[in-house]
């Protein structure tokens, strides 16, 4: 064969995960780094699959959204802080809230080339340590100072400052083009689709539910590794029930008339930090390592959330699901119908519930609600959004090897910038 020619591509595995609980912003890991909570996460991913040795694993990649300038070269950071093999290569990468998943798919397609064997994929989020920016026109000054030539001139720069130009730069949930957080704009495609108060709450409350019943049956055993103080998920509320959540005050779309969404039916800021055990199958032969299941397709895409049919609901700042997972599933040639479990991650219920009806439209059968979100999701868990990607890899992929039989799962991120990550999770 010439050098040149096409290569076969290969199976890629998902043999595991881990990751720590999640928590509350400014709770137990107020004080935590991301690369802290990275490091936590892949040690217990080393200690649990035996990745002590050299070379045990090709590559590692990961990343965070909320990063400060001691992170730019994160992913690395944390394999030297870690008792992964320092000769580990890794390497950073960040889309908003489908970072976790892109993560997985740029690992997934070196293993599926034949370029390494086996790879870590992950990522983490802290909302306690969010980065401060430096007031604009303090660093326009500050600049100015240092291009000075002389020291006349730079007291005359430095002269420029004010009480004001102190204040930092807090980080803000907003979309820099719209000036809207990721609510607000949630708010709008909940009207244009009409989801009621209702529905969203009874998803919401399953997802609690849900999730407390996978932590009693020992679901994450294997995926969850202690960190300061917690063992589950902090945000996690046995007893939610939409009655409760019911009494709870709206909090985005005040403008308009009947706003629907509140606290309870939305993910709350979280910190934390998630990784997945990627392989070739002769890598897991080799180990002994029975592969959970197999990434098998995956798709992004983007909305116009900015001058598209945002109004009409098409083009909802969270809606590029809607169109990647019809386009993914028109590929691989299935249907909802041939999926044993969907994914979708709860950024808010409105939508999840957006997303589902989005998909009807477009021709796709309706999601069966038993098989959706079977141990909760972003609701229940929270959202590090990093984490997220990698948390419900690893989630569906063992769910999936519970079950013993042929099984497949659909995976659907939404993600600020009106973007989308996909992907199928296949057991045989």
């Amino acid at each position: 064969m010439s050098p040149l020619a096409p290569q076969p591509t290969r199976r890629v595995a998902v043999l595991g995960g881990a990751r720590v609980p999640f928590a509350r912003s400014d709770g137990p890991y107020a004080t935590a780094s991301n690369q802290e909570m990275l490091t936590a996460a892949l040690d217990g991913l080393v200690e649990r699959h035996g990745l002590q040795g050299p070379g045990a694993v090709g590559e590692f990649v990961a990343g965070a959204v909320l990063k400060h300038s001691r992170d730019f070269n994160l992913a690395r950071e944390t394999v030297l802080g870690s008792t992964l093999d320092p000769r580990t290569p890794a390497y950073d990468i960040q889309q908003a809230c489908g970072t976790g998943l892109q993560a997985v798919i740029a690992a997934a397609n070196k293993i599926a080339l034949g370029q390494i064997e086996s790879a870590v994929a992950g990522g983490a989020d802290t909302a306690s340590d969010a980065p401060l920016g430096v007031n604009d026109r303090l660093r326009r000054i500050l600049l100015e100072a240092r291009r000075a030539k002389s020291t006349g001139a730079r007291l005359k720069a430095l002269g420029k400052i004010r009480p004001g130009h102190l204040v930092p730069d807090i980080p803000r949930n907003a979309e820099p083009r719209t000036g809207l957080s990721m609510g607000e704009h949630a708010a709008v495609t909940a009207r244009a689709w009409g989801i009621s108060r209702e529905e969203q709450d009874m998803l919401a409350a399953a997802s609690h539910q849900r999730l407390a019943a996978a932590y009693e049956r020992g679901l994450f055993q294997d995926l969850v590794i202690p960190f300061r103080g917690l063992a589950r998920d902090q945000n996690l509320r046995p007893g939610s029930t939409p009655e409760k959540l019911a009494a709870l005050k709206p909090v985005f779309g005040l403008d308009a008339p009947g706003p629907t969404m509140t606290a309870g039916n939305s993910t709350p800021l979280t910190d934390g930090a998630a990784t997945v055990l990627l392989a070739s199958e002769e890598w897991a032969e080799a180990r002994g390592v029975e592969p959970l299941a197999y990434l098998t397709a995956y798709e992004t895409a983007a909305v116009d959330f900015v001058g598209g049919d945002v109004a009409g609901g098409e083009d909802g700042l969270l809606m590029a699901p809607a169109y990647a997972v019809p386009r993914m599933l028109e590929r691989a040639g299935l249907g909802i119908g041939d999926f044993d479990l969907v994914e979708i991650h709860e950024a808010f219920a409105s939508q999840v519930l957006a997303t589902l009806a989005a998909w009807e439209k477009r021709g796709l059968a309706p999601v069966d609600r038993a098989r959706l979100n079977v141990a909760g999701s972003s609701l229940a868990t929270g959202h590090p959004f990093a984490a997220t990607g990698a948390r419900i890899v690893a989630t569906l992929a063992t769910l999936l090897a519970e079950r013993e039989g042929p099984g497949r799962g659909l995976i659907s991120v939404c993600a600020a910038g009106g973007q989308g990550v996909t992907a199928i999770l296949e057991r045989t």
